[in-house]
């Protein structure tokens, strides 16, 4: 197996990923963690990697000083993450969160480095940035999220033939079902109670928003190259079928498992071996119900905007996915409704300059334009 370096490696699937690592003996020669010394700390005396890399310049001193008895290499900020991500001949686990995760997955393409990509929001904002530098160095891009993971392992037997239509699921959220008018005073709580999966606080409160899944359909179009229009979103509430694809002869496969994503992550990692795997195995004896419905978009508006951002194209999804990123930090510090985050992402997309063909300079731009729209909004 490759040797990895983990970005991202104290939120839940970089220690997820750690689990399998454990299980497998992986060497784990980087990690980095925005903000968390003290764990960080710990997951480098036990895996002794080269480098650790703490994303929150200011907290430097305190994890040189944590690991000032051990061999580790200590760095920080932006340029660390993308000092180790193209160290040479190891396959990159981006499971940063945000679109701080584009930069370093650039530096890990461009050193020739396959990556396993947890953090969507690298395609979701940068999307033909990255395809093209995969294309151009000559790397693989392996999808760690459930849903993509899916889809891709349900295309690899497909022998050259293309799909008619990806099937991309979805849990539906703690939500599902509710009016406008009951969302309107969802408590953080709440929302962070997701039904299927245990995720970190930003992607749950995407989950239960739609958001996420618009990011996902998104990432689905850049990574197999598919149109807005091949894809369609079916509420799976028991997140049992993660995702499916249909042929042109009508034919659908799907791919099946426990809500474990330590499933796609080992994937990612042992592709295109497969191993036993720490997670639960699905039982079919198990699984009392299969339902399916359709997700609400006028409810849940951040599923609409950003099916309406990747049809626009250019710097459309950067802008939304950095106002849904402003906005949904405003809502984990009780500044700002749930209700408020649709509003919010909705309006970037309307009122943030749009760039048809935006370089890098052009993506981090757009980013600060939306966060600071979304200060803006909510200044009162």
């Amino acid at each position: 197996m490759d040797k990895i370096i983990l970005l991202g490696s104290t939120g839940s699937i970089g220690t997820q990923t750690l689990d399998v690592c454990r299980a497998h003996n992986i060497e784990v020669t980087a990690l980095s963690a925005n903000s968390d010394t003290e764990l960080l700390e710990k997951q480098a005396r036990e895996f002794s990697p080269e480098y650790a890399v703490i994303a929150d310049e200011t907290l430097y001193g305190d994890l040189k000083r944590r690991l000032a008895d051990t061999n580790v290499k200590v760095l920080a900020g932006e340029k660390g993450l993308c000092e180790i991500a193209a160290l040479p001949k190891r396959k990159v686990v981006n499971a940063i969160v945000g679109m701080a995760g584009l930069v370093p997955t650039l530096s890990a393409i461009k050193a020739g480095n396959d990556v396993a990509l947890a953090n969507k929001e690298t395609l979701v904002t940068g999307g033909k940035l990255v395809t093209d530098a995969v294309k151009r160095y000559n790397v693989k891009l392996l999808p760690i999220d459930s849903e993509h993971s899916a889809i891709f392992q349900c295309l690899q037997g497909a022998c050259g033939n293309r799909f008619s239509k990806i099937i991309l699921t979805a849990s539906g959220g703690p939500f599902y079902g509710k009016t406008c008018a009951e969302l309107i005073n969802v408590t953080k709580e709440q929302a962070l109670a997701h039904p299927n999966w245990n995720m970190g606080a930003k992607i749950t409160i995407d989950s239960a928003t739609l958001m996420n899944k618009g990011l996902e359909f998104i990432e689905a179009v850049w990574l197999f190259g598919a149109k807005p229009e091949e894809i369609e979103i079916v509420v799976q509430r028991q997140s049992i079928i993660h995702s499916a694809v249909e042929f042109e002869d009508g034919a659908v496969i799907a791919q099946l498992g426990s809500a474990d994503m330590r499933i796609p992550i080992q994937y990612a990692l042992t592709y295109p071996e497969r191993s036993k795997c720490p997670a639960k195995k699905l039982s079919l004896f198990d699984v009392k119900d299969l339902t399916f419905g359709k997700p609400d978009e006028e409810t849940f508006v951040c599923l609409a905007a950003a099916k309406r951002a990747i049809k626009k194209g250019g710097s459309a999804p950067c802008a939304v996915n950095c106002a849904n990123e402003a906005a949904v930090r405003l809502f984990l510090n009780d500044k700002i409704r749930f209700s408020d985050i649709g509003e919010a992402v909705s309006g970037a997309l309307e009122d943030v300059p749009f760039i048809e063909n935006p370089t890098l300079y052009d993506l981090l731009n757009t980013q600060k334009a939306a966060e600071e729209y979304v200060s803006k909004k909510f200044s009162n």
